[in-house]
């Protein structure tokens, strides 16, 4: 099978230039699906980190690329919604977020909240002994004891040391969510109304962002934490400091 595919071809979710060059990194086997964004490709086009996929084999080489806490040494690995990306000795941390127009962006976040991702549950089973095990996103499998009040369209957060469930939110009127695909991808907002759709079409909901609302079907968003919220605040305080600084000078 080839390594490469063209660009024009890619999902939309991929941060790339589709008209620059030719071809570009196929993602490999793993997480995501075919919605996964190769990590050789966020760390030579989005982060300009290494400038070839020999010197990003290097650097893996050298466990100095965390995914979700561990060190990743596949330069095609899949990258997604939600996934953190650590590099522990630049001492810069991200997370995988939608930005306008569907396209997966980077969002710096400090140390702690790097210390664990967020997972939107899409399937429970249970599993023999009597577990429930929960299907998440991006395809991972967390097991968590049966009498747990999980469900499907529920977020949970995983810490990416101990792989334990830490933090749980539910998907209802009220929580807060993002918009992952569709014309809204990127827009935070409440949950204002769910709308059941009797038959085989897809239920609706509509979000208030608090400038504005929206409306988009339930698959699109995912609850997330207002600590989300927090870390682009504290990406904007961080340009405007440097912008300050720079006025200074």
């Amino acid at each position: 099978m080839t390594r490469h595919q063209k660009r024009l071809a890619v999902p939309n979710s991929w941060p790339v230039e589709r008209k620059t060059q030719t071809f570009t990194v196929k993602a490999g086997a793993g997480p995501h699906g075919e919605a996964g964004v190769p990590l050789v490709v966020l760390l030579r086009d989005v982060l300009g980190y290494v400038d070839s996929t020999k010197e990003a084999r290097y650097a893996l080489n050298n466990d100095s690329v965390l995914v979700n806490g561990d060190a990743v040494s596949d330069e095609q690995r899949p990258i997604g919604m939600f996934d953190i990306l650590a590099f522990p000795v630049r001492g810069e941390f991200f997370r995988v977020f939608p930005d306008e127009g569907g396209r997966l962006a980077l969002t710096p976040v400090d140390e702690e909240s790097a210390s664990s991702r967020l997972g939107k549950v899409t399937n429970k089973t249970v599993v023999p002994g009597g577990d429930a095990q929960l299907t998440l996103h991006d395809g991972t499998n967390v097991r968590v004891d049966a009498g747990t009040e999980y469900d499907t369209k529920d977020s949970i957060v995983i810490d990416n040391e101990s792989k334990d469930v830490v933090a749980h939110f539910e998907y209802e009127e009220g929580a807060l969510v993002t918009a992952t695909t569709g014309q809204h991808a990127g827009r935070i907002g409440e949950i204002e109304t769910i709308d059941v759709t009797l038959g085989s079409g897809s239920n609706t909901v509509v979000v208030d962002d608090g400038e504005d609302r929206y409306e988009t079907v339930e698959e699109y968003v995912v609850v997330i934490d207002e600590n989300f919220t927090d870390d682009e605040d504290a990406t904007a305080e961080s340009d405007d400091a440097d912008e300050a600084g720079e006025d200074d000078e």
